[in-house]
């Protein structure tokens, strides 16, 4: 199977493509962060410590840093339910459609829950966390099971 066909035909594309994206989360959640530090009278110096700044971020400046770490973590938890799935789906065929639909929200979730953290709505933050980690988990599930059954 070619690199383009996973992407685009192969039972494994949403798994792949929910990879893809929540790589993408992480790099969009610099964004915000870029905007709180240049707020903050960034300057090559801070490179320093750039962390010593962060008491110069103004509030949602800290929410977006605070955010930009929870992309990593959540990224952390959300590769390997992708790859997961991936591999199932290559091994075994195609997942059930919960898996398709979580695997391809999830990355959604985590935007508006970027957008939610700085601008302090907490509500929708705290559904899109919940929400998004649930979605994780129903990949390992479904990815799982898939390989089990297979075996």
């Amino acid at each position: 199977m070619n690199l383009i066909a996973l992407f685009i035909a192969a039972p494994a594309a949403p798994y792949a493509w929910s990879l893809v994206l929540a790589g993408a989360v992480v790099i969009v959640s610099i964004v915000p962060l870029g905007a709180a530090r240049s707020q903050a009278d960034f300057t090559m110096a801070d490179m320093d410590a750039p962390r010593a700044m962060f008491d110069r971020l103004p509030a949602w400046g800290k929410r977006a840093s605070w955010a930009h770490q929870n992309s990593f973590e959540s990224f952390g938890l959300h590769a390997p339910a992708a790859l997961l799935a991936l591999i199932a789906a290559l091994q075994t065929g195609p997942l059930p459609g919960i898996a398709v639909i979580v695997a391809l929200i999830q990355p959604i979730l985590r935007l508006i829950y970027i957008g939610a953290y700085v601008g302090n709505i907490a509500a929708l933050r705290g559904l899109c966390w919940a929400s998004a980690l649930f979605c994780t988990g129903i990949l390992y599930v479904e990815g799982l099971k898939a390989l089990l059954h297979s075996a």
